[in-house]
């Protein structure tokens, strides 16, 4: 008999009634009956349906810290690596479409406490996205008439837009819409008098 991992199947389960009906209208009997266990089972791993969310969310958050973290430290040019992480931060949101849709949609209802971690788990990654592109305008590869932070507003814009209109049946696949959006910002931010 295959043993399933609690954890994921309340996950799995809380994130597909959140997106049918929404954060606010599903229960947590809803979701612990969805996921095919107990309350206390649930509750083992998740302390309430506002940890749910979060839990959605913080795997994708993980994920794409780690993946900066190991692109930057393998070194580079500054573009080159800028590239890299863009390409990634854009193809990881593509993956993870459902839990930044349904966080985003969701999370003014999650607690100060909650919120203010996301808030500081978000700038940690946004901090070290700004070194790159203050690293380029050093070397003066980016321009320096325009400010760090509408740069990374700039780009982050768009990936934050994907929901609306990225579908994986095309007409491109994740990785041409990954690369063209790449290009286009950093076509964008090149000192063209360099």
């Amino acid at each position: 008999m295959k043993t399933k991992n609690v954890a994921d199947e309340v996950l799995r389960a809380a994130l597909n009634l959140f997106a049918e009906q929404g954060y606010a209208n599903t229960s947590v009997q809803q979701i612990v009956e969805a996921a095919g266990v107990t309350k206390g089972a649930m509750y083992h791993y998740f302390t309430s349906k506002d940890d749910l969310l979060f839990a959605i969310y913080e795997r994708m958050l993980s994920l794409q810290k780690r993946r900066l973290d190991e692109i930057t430290a393998a070194g580079g040019e500054t573009e080159d690596v800028l590239r890299a992480v863009c390409e990634d931060v854009i193809l990881t949101s593509i993956d993870f479409l459902p839990e930044g849709t349904i966080f985003f949609r969701s999370q003014h209802m999650l607690t100060p406490e909650r919120q203010k971690e996301v808030k500081q788990r978000r700038r940690q990654y946004h901090d070290k996205f700004a070194e790159l592109i203050d690293r380029g305008k050093a070397e003066g590869r980016f321009r320096r008439d325009v400010s760090t932070a509408v740069l990374i507003a700039h780009f982050f814009s768009d990936v934050h837009y994907l929901p609306h209109w990225f579908s994986a049946e095309g007409p491109e696949d994740r990785h041409e819409v990954a690369a063209e959006l790449t290009e286009l910002f950093l076509r964008g931010i090149r000192d063209t008098d360099a």
